[in-house]
């Protein structure tokens, strides 16, 4: 009786198949579980930054184990490969200089920790959350829904203001009176406003500053202490009552005008207005 070799090495290829891909699942699901067990024991108190980073190291190395583990089923011989392995990053190395200096830009800033995921950050003219920290880039979220990717080193070089980093900020406002109003009675009222706001700080003390004499009108820098969590609520119900106090105390808010003059010894620029 003659054997049929191609059935066995067939059985033989369809078992190890079958070992591979429940090596992979198994690994799989172990290493997802246990990132969600340890994020489930880290402390509250931890920033959202250091678990998602803790997270992705259980994840990639798991990922690595497991590869080994198949490497290993499989019986290949990993020497040629790291041989055309070198040959092949020392290629691509060269070829993504720009990578390798956003992997070691994000280094640079994990390690500053100038932010955190969840942070409101400013970037140039990008402002929104923080929404994610990776390996060649971060992502930001808009404040009307749009997600940013931005590249770590053009990060890490370019001017960073985080708005959350604290948890009280000034909130400036520039206000405009006409140059007849009497200014001690316009910081009166402004003082009124700030103090009497349920979500205006008392400490610091509101600032009002006397700023510039405007072309239109003089102009006065208001500057108000709130929690970073009601900096929008306390913007606008600031705006309205300042607003309804001017109004109830008559005093003028300017807006530009233009005065026509042909010279000091000559008559008024006539108008004539033709129905």
């Amino acid at each position: 009786m003659n054997f049929d070799w191609s059935e066995f090495f067939t059985f033989a290829t369809l078992t190890k198949t079958i070992r591979i891909l429940i090596i992979l699942a198994v690994g799989i699901a172990i290493t997802y579980t246990i990132a969600y067990l340890v994020k489930k024991v880290l402390p509250v108190k931890w920033s959202r930054q250091r678990k998602m980073i803790i997270n992705r190291v259980i994840q990639y190395t798991g990922f690595v184990i497991v590869f080994l583990i198949i490497i290993s089923e499989l019986e290949i011989n990993l020497a040629p490969i790291f041989g055309a392995a070198g040959i092949i990053g020392l290629v691509v190395g060269v070829a993504s200089q720009t990578s390798i200096g956003n992997i070691i830009s994000g280094f640079f800033l994990i390690s500053e920790k100038s932010f955190e995921i969840g942070d409101v950050i400013r970037l140039g003219d990008k402002t929104g959350t923080v929404f994610s920290i990776d390996l060649l880039s971060i992502k930001i979220r808009t404040f009307d829904n749009l997600l940013i990717r931005l590249p770590n080193q053009m990060v890490i070089s370019t001017e960073l203001i985080n708005l959350t980093r604290f948890p009280i900020r000034r909130m400036d406002i520039l206000i405009s009176v006409a140059y007849k109003e009497d200014l001690g009675k316009v910081k009166r009222i402004l003082d009124q406003i700030a103090r009497q706001n349920p979500q205006c700080l008392d400490e610091p003390v509101p600032v009002i500053i006397f700023q510039n004499f405007g072309t239109s009108g003089i102009e006065i820098l208001l500057g108000i202490w709130v929690e970073k969590s009601n900096f929008l609520t306390v913007k606008n119900t600031v705006f309205q009552e300042i607003k309804q106090a001017f109004d109830q105390e008559g005093i003028e808010i300017p807006f530009p005008h233009v005065s026509l003059y042909a010279g000091e010894n000559t008559q008024p620029i006539p108008v004539l207005v033709k129905k």
